[in-house]
């Protein structure tokens, strides 16, 4: 019988703001945020995998409390799903961080100030408009604006794995391999990921492609379950066994 110590905690979900983003390896996507969440009266402790990620942007996390003998209590995520900040607070950290290229605090706060709330609405739909903002010219516009898109796309990426069935530190390895192109990939043939990505194998692409939409026929699935190790091994295994004399 097993003791409550050995027992596995059980998972959880953690929704907050982004405060602080304490470490983050851009190889695995590894992240060690500070997080304010609702009901928590100090920031908290929040280690994962995402692909990119700003002070100001919401989370939702779902995983297990630990204790670190080093860093005390943390809340440690399999699931990471990140939103952009709908408050001006949070807008204004958001883009004051640098992670929106051509950037910084001041005039983070001056944009903030012009259009309030509907700040990224205009750096998408109308980055013209940014010239209205002291400092800014059209060069300085477009480069906000083209680093507006290129977040929204590392979103929308992410966002299309987890609907999918993928988890976040999957997810991670998909799009830093084939990076924009991961929608495509994934769409029209995950059975490459076997192939592709150290770590996720065919059972693991089955599922995503049975989730995608694709049949147990499809052409795809067959070249690459006949490719699979376990397949690869089975057959081995089957040989040696008829070569055997009883």
């Amino acid at each position: 019988m097993k003791s409550s110590a050995d027992a596995t905690p059980p998972r959880e979900t953690l929704v907050g703001s982004v405060e602080r983003v304490t470490f983050h390896n851009e190889d695995n996507g590894f992240v060690v945020l500070k997080v304010k969440s609702r009901g928590k009266r100090d920031l908290v402790p929040v280690v994962g995998h995402v692909a990119s990620i700003s002070a100001g942007e919401f989370i939702h996390a779902v995983g297990v409390w630990f204790t670190d003998r080093t860093h005390g209590l943390q809340f440690k995520a399999d699931f990471l799903k990140i939103t952009p900040p709908t408050t001006t607070e949070g807008i204004e950290k958001y883009l004051g961080s640098g992670m929106v290229r051509g950037i910084g605090p001041v005039l983070a706060k001056q944009i903030v100030g012009a259009f309030g709330e509907g700040t990224f609405e205009i750096i998408a739909a109308a980055p013209q408009k940014l010239r209205e903002v002291p400092g800014i010219g059209e060069f300085r516009a477009g480069k906000i604006a083209a680093g507006w898109a290129e977040r929204k796309a590392v979103h929308d990426i992410m966002v299309f794995l987890h609907s999918h069935g993928v988890g976040t530190s999957r997810a991670v390895r998909i799009f830093k391999n084939y990076g924009h192109d991961a929608i495509q990939v994934m769409t029209e043939n995950p059975y490459r990921l076997p192939r592709d990505i150290r770590g996720i194998g065919f059972r693991t692409a089955d599922a995503i492609a049975m989730k995608l939409g694709m049949t147990r026929e499809a052409p795809q699935r067959v070249r690459r379950g006949f490719l699979s190790p376990y397949r690869r091994r089975r057959t081995r295994a089957t040989a040696a066994c008829r070569s055997r004399t009883w």
